[in-house]
C-alpha cells in the first residue's frame, strides 16, 4: 500500500483526488492515502516533488503507524487538504531523499526513513501552527484499515477482521466512530468502494472483473453496492474518470 505526498516548489500544480479538484501553490503539500484515486490535471510551468512510500517500508512499530495518520495526514475519508509548510525544511529533506536514492550509500534506507519522519513532523507542525485541533490516531484502527485493504478479494465480515487483529467488533466500532464518525462496517464499505473506483479508473477492468476481484459473486449486486455508496453506476463512473 502506497502513501503519496505531493509538494509544489514553484508555479501552480493542479490535481484531482477522488473526483475533487485541488490546486497547489509554492510551499504547499497534499497527502494522498492508500487507495485514493488521483491524477494530475495540469502541470505546466510548475515544479515539485512526489514522494511515495509503503506502510511496510516506513512502519517499524506502532509509533510509526500513528505518525503516518497523525492529524489525519494519510487517513482522510475524503478530507484531503492543502497545507502550507515550512518550505526550506521540507524541500531540504526531499532533496536529500532524492540524493540518497540515486547514490544508495551505506544504510541509505535508514536515512530515508528518518527524513520522511522529519517531513511528516514539519507538516504536523504547520497544521498545529495554523490552529488545527491535534488528532492522535490509534494504531489498532490503522491496522484495521490495512487489514481491510489487504483482503478485498475475501470480502470478510467484520467479525473476521476482529479475530485477525486480536480484538472485538465492539472495540473496532468504538474506534471507527471516534476516527471516522461511522461504524466499522461502513468503514469497510467505504474502502471497498474506493478500491472499486481505483480498479475502474486505472486498471481498465470490466465491471464483472472488478466485482469478482472484490469478492462479489454477483456483478449485479456489486453494481447496486457501488451505486449506493458512490451515487454512480460503475460503468458510468469508468467512462467518466478512466485514464
Amino acid at each position: 500500500m502506497k502513501y503519496i505526498l505531493v509538494f509544489c516548489t514553484s508555479g501552480q500544480l493542479h490535481l484531482k483526488v477522488d473526483e475533487k479538484d485541488f490546486s497547489l501553490n509554492k510551499g504547499e503539500v497534499i497527502t494522498i492515502t492508500s487507495g485514493q484515486v488521483h491524477q494530475f490535471s495540469r502541470i505546466q510551468e510548475c515544479s515539485g516533488f512526489v514522494l511515495e512510500f509503503t506502510l511496510d517500508f516506513f512502519c517499524k512499530d506502532d509509533k510509526d503507524i500513528e505518525l503516518i495518520f497523525h492529524n489525519g495526514l494519510f487517513c482522510h475519508f475524503a478530507m484531503n487538504e492543502i497545507i502550507a509548510v515550512d518550505t526550506p525544511v521540507v524541500e531540504e529533506q526531499l532533496n536529500h531523499i532524492q540524493t540518497e536514492l540515486a547514490a544508495q550509500p551505506y544504510q541509505y534506507f535508514i536515512s530515508i526513513h528518518s527524513r520522511i519522519k522529519l517531513i511528516l513532523v514539519a507538516i504536523n507542525r504547520a497544521k498545529v501552527n495554523r490552529g488545527d485541533e491535534i488528532w492522535k490516531p490509534d494504531a489498532l484502527f490503522l491496522k484495521f484499515l490495512e487489514a481491510v485493504r489487504n483482503n478485498f478479494e475475501h470480502n470478510y465480515p467484520l467479525s473476521q477482521f476482529a479475530e485477525m487483529l486480536g480484538t472485538t467488533e465492539i472495540k473496532l466500532n468504538e474506534l471507527a466512530k471516534l476516527h471516522a464518525g461511522k461504524t466499522a462496517q461502513h468503514v469497510i464499505y467505504g474502502l471497498i468502494a474506493s478500491e472499486a473506483k481505483r480498479l475502474l479508473t486505472y486498471e481498465n477492468l470490466s465491471v464483472k472483473e472488478v466485482a469478482y476481484k472484490l469478492g462479489f459473486n454477483d456483478p449485479f449486486y456489486f453494481s447496486n453496492f457501488f451505486k449506493r455508496h458512490t451515487m454512480y453506476a460503475p460503468k458510468f463512473y469508468q467512462e467518466k474518470y478512466a485514464l
